[in-house]
């Protein structure tokens, strides 16, 4: 069920960085969506893959301690990141929308 996990991470990975592929393409040609949910939609499956990553991996592998405890804490700054960038994105969802229910 572990190595589940972090296949699924991988694949957040994978599909982050091609949809960062996918936005470069897309933008050359002058088509697009706003600059803000782009940001957005392109950064939150990278980091979730990562924090999917960093809570299993060191574990599967049988690290040390000091690795365990390191990939911890970055995750912890990963899901700090990741909370704060989808509020951010909400707030200007909502902004965008008309909606002052997030202020």
């Amino acid at each position: 069920m572990d190595w589940s996990v972090v296949a699924m991470g991988c694949v957040l990975v994978l599909v982050a960085l091609g949809g960062r592929w996918w936005e470069r393409a897309k933008g050359r040609k002058g088509t697009g969506p706003g600059q803000g949910t782009r940001f957005f939609w392109a950064w939150l499956p990278l980091l979730m893959g990562l924090g999917m990553l960093c809570a299993n991996l060191p574990a599967l592998l049988h690290a040390s301690h000091p690795v365990v405890m390191t990939m911890d804490t970055l995750n912890l700054v990963l899901a700090v990141t990741t909370m704060v960038l989808a509020l951010r994105a909400a707030r200007q969802f909502f902004r965008g929308r008309g909606l002052r229910t997030l202020e």
